[in-house]
């Protein structure tokens, strides 16, 4: 059959499409010469770069830069595949392809020269990954291909190099890792490969490296989800895809890589759970699963993952990769709790529905639930609200100015205890979590940061701390007994944490043994703070109220003998108001005596309410002390009582006092010993008597009927109130000791002398007078230099403020003019004259007439004789005794005189 001869239209579109195919071709042509001398030209900057003493960073910039551009002209290669499908035979396309691979091999050279020179630029190889992410799947393949090489140049060039700097390999791993896993097995292998390779030159980098397809089958061997494996196959990871290689591959990536290099490979495939493409997020998720399972301790950076986390799950709680972060969040928990239960609790308070999540995935690690309340119980140590200055470790806990943490922790206990994994953990902290969750409740009542209305999480996770300790009954009476509802007024919180501990007590609780040894042991070893203290002695005591009787035993007494003088005076009174209470069984108590001590040091506080309970309990505790016992501390007890009588506060000036003249009634039997303590404690005694706190002026007219008593003075009458009158109280005073104890007359014009100075006008006042007549009896004892230095005390008074002090103490300054006038250094004449007035006592009269209104004397001047006051018959019985020593001193200065004219004799 005869040939129809083709249409001159289809013949002109075939001379068009051969005309087009062609032009392609030549297109292609341009683009690859155009390409091959770029490339030629970059390699040529890159290798002027590397001779030159430019700065390392900025080398590195330079040929990054240089190499991205050299990868962007790879990019805009034409694509083979789509020239044949014009229809251009491979007989044509030969010189191109070949010209193609030789673009290839100088992109690649240039990465050898990079990397031969520093390792450091095996980072441009993880920017070749991103850059290649998106393109061609062809230039994927060829792309790893040039990776895979370089990656294989570069394990071999590290062989016996002492130091491997390549901090890209956990980016690089972590990419190549999920390129292991794609659908082309081209791309797979060469993934495989260059994941190899890496894994080769970690290996250098960690010191021990083995290379080679047999280094990756020993690493293989050992791997733990493939032990039957005992030789790698040719190609390393025959099928990534298969989840035991998936696992085997990542078990060799954690194993191998340092830490710092893998949590760059962890970090990496986190950020990929947010990838657009679910294939990509969830192979990430697996991987990132299986890494963690291996090898979580070693990540560093933990908070910053956990912090990633909760930012992402706040930002979108619905992700998608929602459950695979928690799950991290899980895994990391297992082997790094403190660093993961820190970061949760840095989150503001109350924690949001995320916060709890992530609470609740590091709760289901129940392996490492002793140490997650480890942590916990930490934080708790902390103080809501507290600041760096206030912390006495300076120890930041939270980056926020104020220390909010405790609170978190508080809230988080109330997810975690619960927890059915955690109840073995539980029992074994149940004292600690007790004790600091009523410290808890004790700083948040005073805790002003939040609003009033805000929930108490320290007392919603005491009572989930009782319920998960099968405590519930204790739970359900505190309730009844409405302690949990008041537990939000500040001052409630005292009684609250003495209902909980004998709420406890009454239902005998099982954990008694190992809370009273723990709060035994921190009461030995001190709290934190001294305010922990105030919750430890209540809850201590009650607990000790309730299993033991009084007196405690001695380890438990030395506590609270230690506690009299706790820098708190809240603690202090706690601890005496107990002492106070074991009054019946004082004598059972061992060490009374130090106990005792340890209460009169208390009289030193700057409390003033501690100082008065201090006296209170002690004046309880004497009542029923022993008299042996009471008699060895009575010179020491009542030395202390002398310190108070000088007290700024009225209310302890006052029971200092009378409690001292109830220790003269006490121990009145004890004359020997006594008689010191009265003298001593006449001067102020005399002086309070002034006190314009009339509960003091009492307390001393008490106090010096005893001291009368004790010395076998009569009463003086004119201490009652019809009859008071100061100056005649001391003259009543001062005759009887110039009859009976002359010999302190020295010793109380000097602690006279003191109160001159003092700012009280009433004081000083009366010490005038005193000291005045004090220097008239004593005036035979003293000495010269003795009666200078008490003039010029007595001429800066003259000088006073106060006119009544002025005139008064003119007064006294004449006496003592006139006592050092009449003084002579002849040591015959001072001795004669001591023994005189020894023999014959003189008693005196009013010298001051002060107050000046007064004008009543004795009713009845029998009782006024007995009184030791001068009447009309003895004034004539002076005289006469005064002419006798007058006519004495005239002998003595005749016997002077012969004396100097014979001093052979």
């Amino acid at each position: 059959m005869r040939e129809v001869p083709s249409s001159p239209a289809v013949s002109g579109l075939q001379i068009l499409q051969s005309k087009m195919k062609w032009h392609h071709l030549e297109n292609a042509i341009n683009e690859l010469w155009n390409a091959f001398a770029g490339l030629l030209c970059h390699q040529s900057m890159v290798l002027a770069i590397n001779s030159s003493f430019v700065d390392p960073v900025l080398q590195y910039e330079s040929q990054l830069n240089v190499t991205e551009a050299s990868f962007r002209m790879l990019l805009a290669l034409p694509n083979f595949g789509k020239l044949r499908a014009l229809g251009i035979g491979n007989e044509d396309l030969e010189d191109q392809e070949s010209l193609y691979q030789n673009i290839l091999h100088i992109f690649e050279d240039t990465l050898l020269i990079l990397v031969s020179k520093d390792l450091y630029k095996l980072q441009i190889l993880r920017e070749m990954v991103l850059w290649v992410k998106e393109e061609r799947l062809y230039l994927q393949e060829e792309t790893l291909t040039i990776i895979s090489r370089v990656l294989c140049f570069a394990s071999k060039k590290v062989q016996g190099d002492t130091s491997v700097d390549a901090p890209c390999l956990g980016v690089l791993a972590a990419e190549l890792s999920l390129l292991c896993c794609h659908a082309e097995n081209d791309i797979m292998n060469q993934a495989s490969m260059g994941l190899h390779h890496l894994l080769c030159i970690a290996k250098w980098q960690n010191g021990h490296g083995v290379c080679g397809v047999r280094g990756a089958g020993h690493a293989l061997a050992q791997c733990p989800s493939l032990p039957h494996l005992k030789k790698a196959p040719r190609g390393v990871f025959s099928d990534g895809r298969r989840p035991e290689e998936a696992s085997c591959r990542t078990w060799s990536v954690g194993n191998t890589l340092l830490p710092s290099l893998l949590t760059d490979f962890v970090w990496t495939l986190l950020m990929k759970l947010s990838e657009a493409s679910f294939e990509i997020a969830s192979e990430a998720a697996s991987i990132l699963k299986l890494t963690l399972q291996y090898h979580s301790q070693k990540v560093i950076m933990v908070s910053k993952i956990v912090n990633f986390i909760y930012k992402k799950l706040r930002e979108d709680p619905s992700h998608s990769m929602k459950h695979s972060m928690l799950r991290v969040t899980t895994l990391l928990t297992r082997t790094s709790p403190k660093k993961v239960i820190f970061q949760l609790m840095d989150y503001p308070v109350p924690a949001d529905d995320t916060l709890i999540l992530m609470w609740q995935a590091a709760g289901s690690e129940g392996s490492v639930a002793p140490l997650v309340l480890k942590t916990i119980l930490l934080i708790l140590k902390g103080k809501p609200g507290e600041t760096e200055e206030d912390m006495e470790e300076k120890r930041r806990f939270s980056l926020d100015a104020t220390n909010m943490m405790p609170v978190a922790a508080s809230q988080a206990l109330c997810t975690f205890l619960p927890v059915g994994s955690y109840k073995k953990a539980v029992a074994q902290f149940f004292p600690h979590l007790l004790l600091a969750l009523m410290l808890q409740l004790f700083y948040s009542s005073q805790l002003r940061v939040m609003p009033q209305d805000r929930p108490l999480y320290a007392r919603d996770a005491l009572r989930a701390l009782l319920n998960s300790s099968g405590l519930q009954e204790v739970d359900a009476a505190l309730k009844k007994k409405n302690c949990w509802n008041q537990f939000s007024q500040a001052l409630y919180h005292q009684l609250g944490v003495h209902l909980i501990a004998k709420t406890l007590s009454e239902f005998n609780f099982p954990q008694f043994p190992e809370t009273l040894h723990y709060f035994y042991k921190i009461s030995v070893e001190g709290p934190r703070r001294s305010e922990d203290n105030i919750v430890t002695i209540i809850f201590f005591t009650e607990l000790l109220n309730n299993f033991f009787k009084d007196p405690f035993p001695e380890e438990f007494m030395v506590l609270y003998k230690n506690w009299i003088n706790d820098s708190n005076p809240v603690v202090s009174k706690l601890s005496l108001q107990k002492i106070a209470n074991m009054a019946p069984v004082i004598n059972e108590i061992e060490n009374v005596c130090s106990l005792l001590t340890s209460i009169l040091e208390a009289f030193h506080s700057k409390e003033h309410t501690v100082v008065i309970r201090a006296l209170l309990t002690l004046r309880k505790l004497l009542c029923k002390l022993d008299r042996v016992i009471y008699s060895s501390l009575c010179a020491k007890i009542a030395s202390s009582y002398c310190r108070l009588m000088d007290h700024n506060n009225g209310g302890i000036r006052s029971m200092a006092i009378r409690h001292f003249g109830e220790l003269l009634k006490d121990m009145s039997q004890f004359t020997w010993m006594l008689n010191p303590l009265a003298l001593g404690a006449l001067v102020p005694l005399i002086l309070f008597l002034e006190d314009k706190e009339i509960r003091v002026s009492k307390a001393c007219q008490y106090a010096l009927r005893g001291c009368a008593s004790q010395l076998r003075w009569p009463t003086p009458v004119y201490l009652k109130d019809e009859n008071y009158n100061f100056e005649l109280v001391v003259l009543n005073i001062c005759n009887h000791l110039a009859a009976s104890h002359e010999s302190h007359i020295s010793g109380l014009i000097s602690d006279t002398l003191g109160f001159l100075g003092s700012s009280r006008l009433y004081l000083r006042r009366g010490s005038v007078i005193l000291v005045g007549y004090l220097a008239k009896l004593g005036a035979y004892l003293l000495i010269k230099d003795e009666i200078e230095v008490m003039l010029e005390v007595i001429e800066k008074t003259v000088r006073d403020e106060d006119p009544v002090v002025r005139e008064l103490a003119k007064k006294t300054r004449d006496i003592f003019r006139e006592i050092a006038h009449t003084m002579t250094s002849s040591t015959i004449k001072q001795t004669f004259r001591r023994w005189f007035k020894f023999i014959y006592t003189r008693k005196l009269k009013p010298l001051y007439n002060w107050p000046k209104d007064y004008t009543h004397t004795p009713a009845d001047p029998t009782k006024g004789s007995k009184e030791g006051f001068v009447e009309e018959g003895e004034e004539e019985e002076e005289e006469e005794i005064l002419i006798k020593s007058y006519r004495c001193e005239a002998i003595l200065e005749q016997a002077e005189e012969d004396e100097s004219d014979f001093p052979s004799l």
